[in-house]
Order: structure tokens, then C-alpha cells, then sequence
């Protein structure tokens, strides 16, 4: 096993937590919160400038499928709460699941502060610190300059994994046989929309018919591929719509070059798309851009080893394990296409026939070969298939939460994460 402690020798040391959360989307907001609400002193870095990850700086239209999570609802009725007298439209027809981005940056910050959780914005991940097998700490850089986190437990919810990777977890990329990963999208935002006349297609399978053809093949036929399908979402401002239509393929997220590219070539579609609902979707021929997002969409990187994996059949044959962690889990198989648009021929939307919700047991967080850290979010240990489905958003976080919680006991207790009672994590877990 390297050993990187030496490598801490001349840089300063700037915190020392029982908890250090490297990530502050959904899985690292469940994560830290969870741990403080047991005690622990957290600390929350983050790489952008807000919290919530995607959710927000990505500009998710909604936080869509279902899970165990006791933070979710809280998200979502204080960010409905504080948004309803200022601007949530309630005759937009949207549930408490869509996100209201610029509220819900404000309410997250004001949940972080609460619970006395220490944040660094504008911190980017550079090593993990590993000492006889267990991670001690992260190096990461800002505009300070380089430092040391001190940290007896480390959570990585960077979606990429970017922690367990410099760590040493074993791990493969994409999908088993080739290495494909999902493609990824900007998100964007428009306004003038007639909410009387509108369509809201919310999947790649919904068919709408108007005057001029059905509107998924004329996106296909005249939108500049890769992008090629239509997908909008009500926002809760008045006449506003969340579009999900850019697409880049062929990105490697986990590399700055080919993620730049996929920024570029998904904002280069972001005009013909306006264009082409102006011109084709009934209710959008006003219809203007607002705003898109400053964090690119990437939805499939890494997928590391753990104690144990979730596999595709686990998800169908809705299995529940004893040492589950996480359960209530529901969503589809939300395979994008991997070389081009629309829904990948291994996705399943429309004829999902999952059983029943599914349980994520806790040696899916636990990584191989690494002691003192937990994968938290899309980066736990499961397969290409099984990832399409536990990468939404409302089961990251309550995979983090589980993360926080684990952490929090195996510093109280002063054990191994590994012997961490499940029972003990399951009481604190939602219904």
C-alpha cells in the first residue's frame, strides 16, 4: 500500500474534523448533515460556489424518483416555503420536487449553518492522504493556496469518485464491455412560455403529435446531433421551463479536456434549440433564454469496489437485504444514449416493471482496500445498469445521509467503519 503521509510534511494543516465531506451535492449535503446532527464536527468542501451540486449550480429541472431520505422533504418544504411569497407560482402546476435553484442555494446554506457545519466553497479535491491502509485526510487547493484536512472518517461524494481514486480504490469506467459512459448535458432555462397552450414532454418516450409532426422525431431529424430529443419541465417562476435537451457524447468527466469539450458542445446547442421550439412546440413561439447552468451535467464516471455491489437485478427483483441502509428505492433504468440521442437501447422508461422499491445494502459504501472512508452518492460500488437507476438525485442523498451516519457512529464508538452495527446506522435511517 503507498503511503502518502510524507507528502503532508510542507503543507499547512488547515482543519482537523471528525468528519470531512469532499462534495456538497445531494449525496455530500445528506452526508454532512447527518453527521452533524449526531455530533460529529463536519467539514463541507465544495469545488463551486453554492451548495447542492447539481440540484442547483446544475440546474436540475426536479429531483425526481423516491427513496428513504428524512432530508429530502425538508429540502423541499423549506425551499417551497421560502419561494411561495416570492415568485413559486402555485397555478404552474408544480410539485414541492421541482427546484426553485436560487432559493434552494439560500435554504441548503441555511441548513448547513444550523447544524454548525464548517464549509469551504471554491476547493478543489487534489489527493487523498493515506497512512497503513487508512485515509486520514485529503489534500485540496483554493485561492489560499494548498492544505492538509485532518479527518478520522472522509466521505467522497464527488460523483466521480475523486477521493477513492487518489486513494487507491480499484474501479472501472462506463459501461462493462466497452467503457462507455452516459453523455452529459446543460442544462437551461427559458421564460415566455403560454402555460395555456404548452406541452411538457418529461420523458424520451412521450410522443407528442401537432400540426408540423410528432415532435421527438422532428428534434431528431432538425436539432444538430448529438442533441435530437425534447424533454421540458414546468419551472415554478411564472412562464418559466427547464429544458434537458443539450447532449455531448463521448465525455470523459473525470478529464478536464474532453469535459471542456462537452461544455462547449452543449452550449453551441443551447440557440438551435430555442429556435426549434419557437418554431415547432406549441406554446413556445415567444419563448427566450433565461439562464443555464455554470455545472455541466455528467452523469456517469467511475464505479468502484466495494464490500458489496448493486447489481441490475437487485434494483428489478426489488431485493431486500438485512443490512440495508438505504431502502425505498425507486426509479427506471435512465440509460442516455451513449452514442448519440434520446434513450439508449438498454434504457427502460415507459415499460420500467420494477417490482417493488429496492434496498441498497451498507457494503455498497464501503470501499475495497481503504479503511476511514465512505463512497457516498453515484459513486458506490454497483454496475453500469444498476448505477442508471441509484444515480437520481433523491436516492444520492439518502445515500449520503447513511455515509454521515455511519461516519458519525464509527468516530463515537472509535471503531472500524466495517464494524459499524447496520442496526445502529438503520435507526436514524427514514421510513
Amino acid at each position: 500500500m503507498k503511503n502518502y503521509i510524507r507528502e503532508i510534511n510542507n503543507i499547512p494543516q488547515i482543519a482537523d474534523v471528525d468528519v470531512l465531506v469532499c462534495g456538497a451535492g445531494p449525496a455530500g449535503m445528506g452526508a454532512s448533515i447527518m453527521a452533524a446532527r449526531l455530533g460529529a464536527s463536519v467539514m463541507l468542501v465544495e469545488a463551486q460556489g453554492c451548495l447542492g451540486g447539481i440540484a442547483t449550480a446544475g440546474m436540475m429541472s426536479n429531483w425526481g424518483g423516491r427513496s428513504s431520505s428524512k432530508i429530502m422533504p425538508e429540502i423541499w418544504d423549506l425551499t417551497y416555503e421560502k419561494a411561495k411569497n416570492i415568485g413559486w407560482a402555485q397555478e404552474n402546476g408544480c410539485g414541492k420536487d421541482a427546484i426553485y435553484h436560487d432559493i434552494q442555494k439560500i435554504v441548503l446554506e441555511e441548513m448547513v449553518q444550523k447544524e454548525k457545519i464548517r464549509v469551504l466553497y471554491y476547493t478543489m479535491v487534489c489527493k487523498a492522504v493515506v497512512n497503513e491502509g487508512a485515509i486520514i485526510g485529503v489534500i485540496v487547493e483554493n485561492k489560499s493556496g494548498r492544505g492538509f484536512i485532518k479527518a478520522k472518517r472522509v466521505i467522497d461524494s464527488t460523483g466521480d469518485g475523486d477521493v477513492a481514486a487518489s486513494a487507491g480504490v480499484p474501479y472501472f469506467k462506463g459501461r462493462e464491455n466497452d467503457g462507455r459512459m452516459q453523455p452529459c448535458t446543460i442544462m437551461f432555462n427559458i421564460g415566455g412560455v403560454d402555460f395555456e397552450r404548452a406541452v411538457f414532454p418529461p420523458s424520451f418516450e412521450t410522443k407528442v403529435k401537432t400540426d408540423k409532426g410528432e415532435l421527438q422525431d422532428l428534434a431528431k431529424k432538425l436539432l444538430p446531433f448529438p442533441a435530437g430529443h425534447v424533454l421540458l419541465y414546468r419551472q415554478p417562476m411564472p412562464g418559466t421551463v427547464c429544458c434537458n435537451m443539450t447532449n455531448a457524447i463521448e465525455i470523459d468527466g473525470t478529464d478536464s479536456e474532453s469535459l471542456t469539450k462537452g461544455v462547449f458542445v452543449c452550449r453551441s446547442q443551447i440557440v438551435p434549440i430555442i429556435k426549434f421550439l419557437r418554431e415547432y412546440v406549441p406554446g413556445y413561439e415567444d419563448c427566450w433564454l433565461m439562464s443555464s447552468a455554470s455545472l455541466i451535467g455528467v452523469r456517469e464516471t467511475r464505479h468502484f469496489e466495494g464490500i458489496e455491489s448493486l447489481s441490475k437485478d437487485d434494483i428489478l427483483e426489488a431485493r431486500y437485504y438485512d443490512n440495508w441502509v438505504v431502502r425505498r428505492g425507486w426509479f427506471n433504468f435512465d440509460v442516455h444514449n451513449l452514442t448519440g440521442s434520446s434513450l439508449d437501447k438498454t434504457g427502460v422508461q415507459h415499460g420500467w416493471k420494477q417490482k417493488n422499491e429496492y434496498t441498497i445494502p451498507y457494503g455498497c459504501l464501503l470501499p475495497k482496500n481503504i479503511d476511514c472512508l465512505l463512497l457516498s452518492g453515484r459513486n458506490i460500488s454497483g454496475s453500469h445498469l444498476a448505477h442508471s437507476n441509484f444515480r437520481i438525485m433523491s436516492v444520492c442523498i439518502a445515500i449520503g445521509e447513511a455515509a454521515g451516519v455511519a461516519a458519525a457512529i464509527s468516530v463515537k464508538q472509535n471503531i472500524r467503519l466495517s464494524q459499524v452495527d447496520v442496526r445502529e446506522i438503520q435507526k436514524y435511517m427514514g421510513e
